[in-house]
Parts: C-alpha cells; sequence; structure tokens
C-alpha cells in the first residue's frame, strides 16, 4: 500500500508527540481521526512498540500493552522517581495496593461498570485500606504464601508495611496521629497517580478519576485474568445480575 509521504510525516510527527507525552489533543487529535491514512499509519507504529490507542474526552492515549513494551515503566524508575530513599518492592507494592483501593472505591468494590461516585476524600481512602487490610489478616499465612505466588504480589509485607505506619505514631497520644503517618503515603501515592494522569486533586484533599483511568478501567484492567483474580481476592466478589463477573472481567 501506498501512502501520501505528506500523511506520513505527519504520522510520524503525532507518534513523536504521543511518545513524549501519552496523549494528542488539540488539532492533533483532529488530524487522527479526520485522516484515515494517519489514523492508519498511528495504529501501526503504537501497535509495533507494543502499545494500544483509545480516545477518552476528545484526547488520544497511548499505553504500554505489555511489560515488555520500551514504554512500560518498571519497579525501578517508580521506587527512584516517586518513593523515599532506599524504597523497596515492598513499599511498591503497597502503592500498587493503595491504587487498587482507590478504584475500587470509585467502582463500588468493582461490582459496577461506571463509576458510583465522583471523588474521594484521602481519610476514606486511608479507611478503605485499612477495611482490606482486615480481610487479608484473616487468611492464615500459609494461604497467604501460597496465594502470593499465584498473584506475584507479596501479600504479607503489605500487611506488615501497612502495619508499620501505623507503628511509627504508636507513641502518639491520639489516633489522629497514627493516621497521619498513613496520610502521608498516601499522599506519596496520590502524586505519583497525578503525575500519570491516572487521578485530578479537585480541592479539600479529594481527588476524581480521569477520563482516561476511566477508559483503561472499562477496556483493560478488567478484562485481565490476572487482574481478575486479585481483585476477586481482595474483594470476594459474588457473580451478580448486571454487575461484573469472571465471564467478563
Amino acid at each position: 500500500m501506498f501512502y501520501d509521504a505528506k500523511n506520513v510525516m505527519k504520522a510520524f510527527e503525532l507518534y513523536t508527540k504521543l511518545a513524549r507525552d501519552g496523549l494528542l489533543d488539540g488539532e492533533d487529535f483532529q488530524q487522527y481521526m479526520s485522516n484515515d491514512e494517519v489514523f492508519g499509519l498511528l495504529e501501526q507504529y503504537t501497535s509495533h512498540m507494543e502499545c494500544v490507542l483509545f480516545v477518552a474526552a476528545n484526547q488520544l492515549y497511548m499505553v504500554p500493552k505489555t511489560t515488555t513494551s520500551q514504554f512500560h515503566v518498571n519497579n525501578e524508575y517508580l521506587r527512584k522517581t516517586y518513593l523515599k530513599s532506599g524504597a523497596t518492592n515492598s513499599d511498591l507494592y503497597l502503592s500498587y495496593f493503595a491504587t487498587i483501593v482507590l478504584l475500587g472505591e470509585f467502582y463500588n468494590s468493582y461490582l459496577t461498570k461506571e463509576p458510583t461516585i465522583h471523588y474521594l476524600s484521602l481519610s476514606r481512602w486511608v479507611e478503605a485500606i485499612d477495611e482490606r487490610m482486615e480481610v487479608l489478616v484473616q487468611h492464615p499465612e500459609d494461604r497467604l504464601k501460597e496465594l502470593e505466588r499465584q498473584h506475584a504480589y507479596n501479600w504479607l509485607s503489605i500487611i506488615e508495611n501497612w502495619t508499620t505506619l501505623d507503628a511509627i505514631k504508636e507513641s502518639a497520644k491520639s489516633q489522629k496521629g497514627q493516621t497521619l503517618s498513613r496520610l502521608s503515603f498516601i499522599h506519596t501515592v496520590k502524586k505519583f497517580l497525578v503525575k500519570e494522569k491516572v487521578i485530578n486533586e479537585i480541592g479539600n484533599d479529594e481527588v476524581e478519576l480521569t477520563e482516561k483511568t476511566k477508559m483503561i478501567v472499562q477496556r483493560y484492567f478488567m478484562n485481565l485474568e490476572h487482574n481478575n483474580e486479585i481483585l476477586q481476592f481482595l474483594y470476594d466478589l459474588e457473580p451478580k445480575e448486571g454487575a461484573f463477573n469472571a465471564d467478563y472481567i
């Protein structure tokens, strides 16, 4: 198939912007939507780089499809960029856990197709993590170790790290002092999620999901078998009429 040279150059220009910024909007977005050749070439470029494109709120996003994509962000980068000095994989897993719980709050424990709330307070986020931790600690240690191999999540270290955050302030005179140490961790996770355009800050220590995140959750997150197993474990989901279940998560 022969392509117009101008379209080839335009597609390459748009691809470089996607590679740099992760999204296109404005006139660049219109070029993608209105020019079939540019559209097709961009799809080929991103597919070759193991990425996918999707549209949300008049913006075009590119996200890595697999961990082998050069645009995939690895654990080492995340630790060095967003977490405290000397952070380990355990700290990172706790961050992942906090993110899953955050999304679970918006999607009513992943039982709904659309978010059921518009915003979430950081204090409620902490409470929701506490609730999930209470579920985790009810499992025997040997069961958690067995699940670690299946899920590639170190559940025991996640529990220990969250408990340690509480213990840091155990000498404080009020529960508020203990909670603040956990809020401090949540602020760190929030900064990362804002930077990656997963959530927006809306003031009053509250956050909302971005349109990008809503699209990713609907189109990809729920459809991964690995994620499905983790969500079933954390939320003990039972199939309900009109709700997400194992057939389409």
